[in-house]
């Protein structure tokens, strides 16, 4: 089974930085696609950011584009997430995830993290 182990979180202030990482083991990282996804307190899951196998094409939502970038080291079995310029309205728990095809706010992932909480204050 696939196991995704994200770390970073943390309680900081508006407009500093914050950089996720997800750590992968159990399955063939270059296989799959990775993303964030994000839920907020009171609200549903939602997409954060997608990046194909092979580390091309990149995907956001419309609410972190520009501020946020993910990326990853198929070679360490890891994923990442920088953000920056963070908002309070970026609170929540951030989540790793893995599927076989393209991560977008449209599919559900095969593999989830725990999680990890961001919490922006004003």
């Amino acid at each position: 089974q696939v196991q995704l182990v994200e770390s970073g979180g943390g309680l900081v202030q508006a407009g500093d930085s914050l950089r996720l990482s997800c750590a992968a083991s159990g399955g063939t990282f270059s296989r799959f696609a990775m993303g964030w996804f994000r839920q907020a307190p009171g609200k549903v899951r939602e997409f954060v950011a997608g990046i194909n196998k092979s580390g091309g094409p990149t995907y956001y939502a419309n609410s972190v584009k520009g501020r946020f970038t993910i990326s990853r080291n198929n070679a360490k079995n890891a994923v990442y997430l920088q953000m920056q310029s963070l908002k309070p309205e970026d609170t929540a728990d951030y989540y790793c995830a893995a599927d076989f095809f393209p991560l977008s706010a449209g599919r559900n992932p095969s593999y989830w993290g725990q999680g990890t909480q961001v919490t922006v204050s004003s």
